[in-house]
């Protein structure tokens, strides 16, 4: 690891879903600095996934699960609970999206519509459901969604994604309301340069272009911001906007 490890985070358990690459490539790698021991998870890409796991150290595993299929969700959590005994922190952060312009109905099929309602939300809501009643026996038990401006502002890669988004936006204050002392919290960055947009180049120069800090976020702007809803001990239900200032002027 390319930074020194820290106790902070110490016997902690984290599931990072979607952690194969970009966002939650690198968050699973912050809290690994921090000393947690990490399950990290995608729903495909197996290598990469073993890769990153294998990177954080022995005590770190790698779970493929597509968080889509509901027994696979549960199964996350299941394995994460034989291996570890329990479950400190939730990063939800496993998403899907299609590029679809917002004026153009005819080409948001219902295949992408379904697919990313079936990731974004379904997944999400199974895989906390089955977490929640193990991270209540947490000293300290943490949810982050890994959610996005388009859940806020009318943007975003689809019509579809920017509903998926508001649901979780809202989802994470009704469960920081509803499942303490659970804390529920949300990062909502804006266009986010990893491996899924890496031939979005139009989208990031527009960015660039408009944003008040003149481009696109990274991964590790949004580790950061996960890592400090973790730190911070009297903060729930609150969504943090990650987006360089982008939904100021949009």
């Amino acid at each position: 690891m390319s930074e020194e490890r820290s106790h902070e985070l110490d016997g902690r358990v984290a599931i990072v879903t979607g952690s194969s690459s970009g966002i939650g490539e690198q968050i699973a790698k912050r809290l690994s600095a921090l000393g947690a021991l990490v399950v990290v998870n995608s729903a495909s890409s197996v290598k990469d996934g073993e890769k990153v796991a294998a990177s954080l150290g022995p005590k770190s595993i790698y779970v493929q699960a597509d968080i889509s299929d509901k027994q696979s969700a549960t199964r996350l959590v299941e394995t994460t609970i034989n291996h570890f005994g329990k479950l400190d922190i939730l990063i939800n952060n496993a998403g899907w999206t299609s590029l679809v312009a917002h004026h153009d109905l005819e080409a948001l099929t219902d295949d992408i519509f379904e697919k990313t309602f079936n990731v974004n939300v379904f997944g999400t809501w199974w895989l906390t459901k089955a977490a929640m009643p193990h991270l209540k026996l947490s000293p300290d038990g943490n949810v982050v969604n890994i959610t996005s401006i388009a859940g806020v502002r009318p943007v975003g890669s689809s019509i579809a994604y920017a509903m998926t988004k508001a649901a979780l936006n809202h989802m994470t204050l009704l469960l920081a309301k509803s499942c303490p002392p659970v804390r529920v919290n949300a990062v909502a960055p804006g266009l986010v340069k990893t491996p899924w947009t890496k031939d979005w180049q139009n989208q990031h120069d527009n960015v660039a272009r408009v944003a008040p800090l003149q481009r696109s976020a990274t991964p590790e702007d949004c580790a950061e911001a996960t890592i400090g809803f973790i730190r911070n001990k009297y903060a729930t239900g609150q969504i943090l906007v990650v987006d360089g200032g982008l939904s100021l002027v949009i």
